[in-house]
């Protein structure tokens, strides 16, 4: 997750009168994904340690029947379009969860899309810093490491997350992001040459997800962003910013 998420999502439920335990599972997320690059199989090891391994023990220990989660329309959309498999989509691809894994999903918001959404999460009486976030994937940060997921690469995307959502707060786009490329690239640090990594930037203006236009940040934006990035994170040598539309390109990489 992002830094400091998970006491975030705690805190704003207290608020609301609902307690949230916190389960590390970031160990078993990780073995799964060991030596996978490949962006649908990185999705699939996601989605079964996910719903078969994490889901399944806490159904088993809590006896819940039943899990609640927040499956949209443009997740549906795009998963049985074959554009990328979304980790919280099955019984549109025949997939029973009840057989699957034991317990039945409910989905309120499947017939929605981010903007409505929204309008549901603002109509419900929601704090508003709950639903007119920025969207982030269900895989989480997995969804931003190019090639195989590392607790050093998620290190440097978390870190790089942090410093580009700050930095973009203020800018009325519909989301914003840092990708860790698997690329490698030559740098210098202290007058030496290195080999480094390379962070890339999104940031895009849509209304729903299915289309979508990178933003058009001011040069002296990136540029901050980019001093910051490369200054906080040494690992890190080269900063870019994405200018494709979607389609061709998606808003996230993986």
């Amino acid at each position: 997750m992002r830094e400091g998420e998970p006491q975030r999502v705690v805190t704003a439920f207290k608020k609301l009168g609902i307690r949230v335990e916190i389960i590390d599972a970031s160990q078993d997320f990780f073995d799964a994904l060991r030596g996978i690059t490949d962006p649908e199989e990185k999705r699939e090891a996601i989605t079964q340690t996910f719903y078969k391994k994490i889901f399944s023990n806490l159904v088993i220990q809590s006896n819940a029947k039943y899990l609640l989660q927040g499956t949209i329309l443009t997740d549906v959309d795009e998963t049985v379009a074959g554009i990328k498999r979304q980790h919280n989509v099955f019984e549109q691809l025949g997939i029973d969860p009840q057989v699957a894994f034991g317990y039945k999903i409910l989905e309120p918001l499947i017939q929605l899309r981010k903007d409505g959404v929204r309008k549901a999460g603002r109509g419900l009486g929601l704090p508003e810093t709950m639903f007119n976030r920025i969207p982030f994937p269900g895989p989480a940060l997995a969804a931003r490491v190019i090639g195989e997921v590392t607790p050093e690469k998620i290190a440097m995307v978390k870190k790089a997350t942090a410093i580009t959502e700050t930095a973009l707060k203020n800018i009325k786009a519909f989301q914003y992001m840092a990708i860790l490329h698997d690329d490698r690239v030559t740098g210098m640090r202290a007058n030496k040459r290195v080999f480094g990594n390379q962070i890339k930037i999104r940031c895009w203006n849509s209304l729903d997800a299915r289309t979508a236009k990178p933003t058009r940040l001011s040069f002296d934006l990136l540029e901050k962003i980019a001093a910051k990035i490369t200054k906080e994170i040494p690992e890190v040598v080269s900063v870019t910013y994405n200018i494709a539309t979607k389609p061709p390109s998606t808003i996230e990489a993986v």
